[in-house]
């Protein structure tokens, strides 16, 4: 998995003219750890953390490029989760931007990682079954099975169109890693014995 596939977005951010109280505020109202400080591009120049916060004390109304973090570690959307835990670990992050092309893209947070851990091949099972029967309607006719994120469709398709379109819609459901299309080989009767 990367982080494309567990990132919250749309990101809540401040920007650079926000005050340490905008900021505070954002976290509090929110429940975050973290929130990202933009500046006018949307590309990230700091993180103001809880911890910020707090170091802020009484200096509410100053502004929250005063009190943020300014060396920021980020994340591009095909970094792989592991390598964003072990660099969260490894920092003490609680949550990390991601970035694609100098702007602000989505952001991941502890939880998400933890969330990848309870993400169970079923659920994905059954968020595929459900939106390929949402397309299909009546007609389905595919058979539907995850190892480890990993999905494979067998059935019949209509043609190669019909075939990359549901390829494509297997790849939106959480969690999915990997697509695998195939077609069902019916059962062989014959006199050969």
């Amino acid at each position: 998995m990367r982080a494309r596939d567990i990132m919250s977005r749309p990101v809540v951010s401040v920007d650079t003219r926000s005050t340490v109280r905008d900021a505070v505020t954002v976290l509090t109202e929110h429940g975050f750890a973290a929130v990202p400080v933009v500046d006018e591009g949307d590309r990230v120049v700091g993180i103001f953390s809880e911890s910020d916060g707090l170091r802020a004390g009484h200096r509410r109304e100053d502004p929250v490029t005063s009190a943020m973090t300014s060396s920021v570690e980020v994340a591009a959307p095909d970094t792989d989760i592991a390598t964003i835990a072990e660099r969260m670990l490894a920092q003490r992050l609680r949550s990390l931007p991601v970035v694609e092309e100098g702007l602000l893209v989505g952001i991941v947070a502890r939880r998400d990682l933890l969330r990848t851990m309870i993400r169970a091949d079923d659920v994905i099972t059954a968020n595929v079954r459900g939106l390929l029967d949402q397309y299909a309607g009546s007609r389905r006719h595919w058979e539907v099975t995850v190892a480890d994120g990993q999905v494979t469709v067998t059935g019949d398709f209509a043609d190669t169109a019909e075939r990359s379109l549901v390829a494509a819609l297997v790849r939106t459901v959480g969690g999915v890693s990997a697509v695998t299309l195939g077609v069902d080989v019916p059962a062989r009767i014959g006199w050969d014995d």
